[in-house]
């Protein structure tokens, strides 16, 4: 049996841009937010090298995961009452919204791709290894911690629990598209929140939506898929991303090869050597990624001080869209050229291809393949979204794909010596349009 840690005396209030408020008054999580392993993600941005794109983009993590915590104790308000909702459930699920994002490391996905890192499995290692998370969640009793985890990992018998937190329809979503709206300065992600809040309903395994709210859905369907192409899949927030897995690439090459560093990279030493451990892990913040990116500026490797200095200083790659059936080809002839002209393409000639969808239903059967958003219409039957809204029925399963190719274009401005090849070059990367990292 759990024993809660009961309520504070008086409720603790957050003011937050998003929320207005962000209200605490469960002493259990209260102290969770004080914890060193939560309070670290103040140094993770949220949106990874983002804020070079747009410049108000410097909000954290931290930001985010009490805008999800808050988020979650509305809806458990809604539902509260309610025939399919326990509320034995309501701290469990409080706190698995607070720490659903504890594990993120230093620039989010681009850092995951480089060396392997699951932000998932981590945060599960954070909540269930010698951490203060940990023994405040044992305080509660035996097994809540294991318990917590299995609604993040989205292993929990109440697979109602784990849509709330995550599904195509979650509280992480809701938070994160108004949250990086606001501080992108963009609309594209805004919705109508407290409407979404009051025709969601708890039923058997999920969440699903009343008939009447159906439009507002649409409505989130379609912000989610514009704040995608516009904000997180941004090509110069794409450029800034190849940049930085570039660097760190450079760096692991280096150490792998008996490089010596003007500065031992001791902090990055077990993610080169695959050795790391959960106290290692927590000593990483974008802080110390950027000490090393500063001190790697003045480092004898020209190409890891060149990329540095790119990333410090906003030296961004520019970009041409490329024609996935010329992609092969051009690469190819193109990776030739800048060898010979001093450029080694595996930092200088990076390709990127992306492909999302507005709304994930379907695999390549063609059959369901994700927990789709479910109406409950008004005869009691419950029906996807897709069967009901022409809206959604047209943009399911439309894949859109977008493929381009990042190169120091400057560079290439000056190449006396190389004249035929500047000029192969160009010729080349005509066959796309040429941008620049600007916003």
């Amino acid at each position: 049996m759990y024993q809660s840690l009961g309520q504070l005396k008086e409720t603790k209030v957050f003011k937050d841009p998003v929320h207005r408020y962000i209200y605490v008054s469960d002493q259990l999580i209260w102290q969770l937010i004080g914890t060193k392993e939560f309070q670290r993600l103040r140094r993770v941005k949220q949106l990874g090298t983002s804020f070079l794109t747009f410049h108000g983009a410097e909000h954290t993590r931290f930001h985010h995961s009490l805008g999800v915590y808050e988020i979650t104790r509305q809806l458990i308000d809604v539902f509260n009452g309610r025939a399919d909702w326990d509320d034995q459930y309501r701290e469990l699920t409080l706190v698995a919204a607070l720490l659903h994002d504890v594990g993120h490391g230093p620039f989010s996905h681009a850092f995951e791709n480089v060396f392997g890192v699951d932000h998932e499995e981590w945060t599960e290692r954070i909540i269930l290894g010698d951490t203060e998370i940990k023994r405040v969640l044992d305080q509660v009793g035996e097994g809540f911690a294991e318990e917590v985890a299995s609604v993040i990992n989205k292993t929990h018998p109440n697979q109602l629990l784990v849509t709330m937190i995550s599904s195509q329809l979650d509280v992480d979503r809701m938070d994160y598209l108004l949250r990086d709206a606001h501080f992108a300065g963009v609309s594209y992600g805004k919705f109508d929140l407290e409407r979404m809040l009051r025709v969601l309903r708890p039923a058997h395994n999920q969440m699903v939506v009343k008939q009447s709210g159906m439009h507002s859905i649409e409505d989130y369907i379609m912000r989610r898929y514009q704040m995608y192409w516009q904000v997180y899949l941004h090509p110069v927030t794409r450029s800034s991303d190849y940049l930085l897995k570039a660097i760190l690439e450079r760096a692991k090459e280096l150490y792998t090869s008996g490089y010596v560093f003007d500065i031992h990279p001791v902090h990055l030493i077990p993610l080169f050597d695959q050795t790391m451990a959960l106290k290692n892990y927590l000593a990483l913040d974008e802080t110390i990624v950027y000490f090393y990116f500063q001190q790697w500026m003045e480092e004898h490797d020209a190409i890891l001080s060149d990329l540095s200095r790119r990333f410090v200083n906003r030296k961004l790659f520019k970009y041409v869209d490329y024609p996935p059936e010329k992609r092969e080809a051009i690469h190819e002839k193109l990776a030739e050229l800048f060898n010979k002209i001093g450029l080694d393409p595996a930092y200088y000639l990076l390709e990127d291809k992306l492909s999302r969808l507005p709304y994930d239903l379907y695999g390549e059967n063609g059959e369901i393949s994700k927990q789709p958003i479910m109406l409950q219409m008004k005869d009691g039957q419950k029906k996807e979204i897709s069967q009901v809204s022409p809206l959604v029925e047209a943009i399911a399963n439309s894949r859109q794909t977008d493929e381009k190719l990042f190169y120091p274009q400057e560079i290439l401005y000056d190449l006396r010596e190389f004249a035929n090849e500047k000029m192969q070059i160009d010729q080349l990367l005509l066959g796309g349009h040429s941008n620049e990292t600007s916003h």
